[in-house]
């Protein structure tokens, strides 16, 4: 069991029968400008499956984590709109989307889901994750050691980010 109640079994790579469910929760925790539609998810796992988590809880996805493999420690709006700009072999996990379904928020699902990623990605040899976030949510990843690095050149979703990073 994990310090947040869920047991491993429901923690897991995502499938691609997964995404609608995926889509559903990502348009619940992002306004329309932010979030991905499900064309793009599709277009997202067919370049970058291995990059995407989902947490189940009486068999049901609540939540999930996604977001391609960059090569540099920077997250720019240009991988949001273009899987081809996955790598690989790159060092650095990115983070496009940390969403929990509304009714499951509140039990540290979101941490879980992070600190899965943060072990995978190192299980994988990367040297560290990138992600933007908004203001409220840089202590959220401060507490799972990511540091910020300042206010964010992206301009995704017409709103502010900040960028955060994690070295591992």
């Amino acid at each position: 069991m994990f310090k947040y109640g869920v047991s491993v079994k429901n923690l897991r790579q995502a499938t691609r029968e997964d995404i609608v469910r995926i889509a559903e929760i990502e348009s619940l925790g992002f306004p329309e400008a932010e979030a991905a539609t499900l064309a793009i998810f599709y277009e997202r796992f067919q370049a970058f499956s291995e990059c995407f988590f989902v947490l189940e809880i009486n068999e049901e996805i609540v939540g999930h984590i996604n977001g391609c493999i960059n090569d540099s420690p920077e997250l720019p709006d240009e991988l949001y709109s273009n899987s081809s700009l996955h790598c690989p072999n790159g060092k650095y996990q990115t983070v496009f989307g940390l969403v929990v379904a509304p009714n499951y928020q509140g039990n540290g699902y979101a941490g879980l889901l992070t600190e899965h990623l943060i072990d995978v990605s190192k299980s994988r040899g990367l040297v560290g994750i990138v992600l933007t976030c908004k203001d409220h949510l840089v202590s959220f990843y401060q507490k799972h050691g990511f540091n910020h690095q300042g206010k964010s050149a992206s301009t995704h979703g017409g709103v502010g980010w900040n960028d955060m990073l994690l070295i591992f």
